[in-house]
């Protein structure tokens, strides 16, 4: 176990077991909180990250919140929340239509890609498959639709520290793969759905050598890991959790949207069917929980609102993971915190020691 690992352990094991640091009924829940998140990493391989809040008394709970972690699909929602201000303003309505180009196609998950180019799909359509499936294509579109500097005047109004530039999500691959020749900033989007499509990370370096004119040998870094290492590093769609947790908290209490658009963004949200492995699996079936998750190469995120059924409670929740390459382990240590969050008291009202 690694020195620092071990005495997280040490010290969560001291609060968990001798009642040490005292705290108040209102925030004993965190305090447990905290100490359950330091054994969790502690027994992770990797590294993780965790905020939450009680939207009701604000008070919160951090185990790393405050360094740089790379958000992967969770910058969908702001996206989400700048295409529906142009909604607000009329620029548009859920229902128009925007079509496929060529140079939309993006690797990823959801249906898009499945519709030929010229296909008319309308932004509530687009919206559902950015949110529900974490489909790139759609984001990207739909980032087509508001311009990618509208997301980040977006988020810099809404946070002004905390969470760094984001970018298309075609140019998250470009970004990736020029670390290992610049030419990759050129490439189409239907390029890295090739490269996607390879089955192994030789075969992708293969591909990827003939399709930017440059012998294997002459790439700036030997792998594709050594290549997202450093993308992660120019902190591009990353951000502090403590910031990414108030941006869901200003959705959360109706700040960003109107009260129609805010109900019809949560719904959305609601209905994720990603990450059904992650903090979700973790929480009580009671519970409501409209949440957004990222997933890139040894980077997993889950982050949402929960709602406790039958209270008057709302928790916002981000945690993320890095430096293990099994997405399944992953899934696990963020599961384990939706178990820590259950196990504190915050939902079940057990707010004292």
């Amino acid at each position: 176990m690694r020195p620092l690992k071990l005495v997280a352990t040490l010290l969560a094991v001291l609060v968990l077991t001798t009642g040490w640091a005292r705290a108040s009924p209102a925030s004993a829940w965190a305090e447990r909180l905290e100490a359950e998140l330091a054994w969790v990493e502690a027994k992770f391989p990797g590294e993780m990250g965790v905020y939450v809040r009680d939207l009701g008394t604000g008070t919160s709970a951090s185990h790393r919140a405050q360094e740089n972690w790379y958000l992967a699909s969770m910058i969908k929602v702001p996206v989400a929340i700048a295409v529906l201000r142009g909604i607000e303003r009329g620029d548009y309505t859920l229902e128009t239509p925007l079509t496929v180009r060529a140079s939309d196609y993006v690797d990823g998950a959801g249906q898009t890609n499945w519709h030929a180019i010229g296909s008319r799909l309308s932004i509530s359509y687009l919206l559902d498959q950015m949110i529900i499936h974490s489909d790139n294509t759609a984001s990207d579109m739909l980032i087509g639709l508001v311009g990618i500097s509208e997301v980040n005047a977006l988020v810099q109004s809404l946070v002004p520290q905390g969470l760094g530039p984001i970018t298309s999500l075609v140019d998250v691959r470009r970004h990736a793969y020029s670390q290992l020749a610049p030419a990759a900033m050129q490439l189409p989007g239907l390029d890295f759905l090739l490269l996607r499509n390879q089955r192994t990370d030789a075969e992708r370096l293969a591909v990827f050598s003939r399709l930017v004119g440059t012998p294997i040998e002459r790439l700036h870094l030997p792998t594709l890991r050594d290549a997202y290492d450093a993308y992660y590093a120019t902190e591009l769609n990353s951000g502090r959790l403590d910031a990414y947790g108030e941006l869901l908290a200003l959705l959360a209490e109706g700040k960003t949207l109107a009260p129609a658009s805010t109900a019809y963004l949560l719904d959305v949200l609601e209905r994720v069917e990603t990450g059904t492995r992650r903090i979700k699996a973790g929480l009580p079936a009671s519970v409501r929980f409209a949440h957004k998750t990222g997933t890139q190469r040894a980077r997993v995120c889950d982050a949402g609102v929960i709602t406790v059924a039958g209270a008057d409670r709302r928790i916002v929740v981000v945690a993320c993971v890095r430096g293990e390459p099994s997405v399944a382990r992953s899934e696990r240590a963020l599961e384990a915190v939706g178990e820590a969050i259950s196990k504190s008291g915050l939902i079940s009202d057990e707010n004292t020691p």
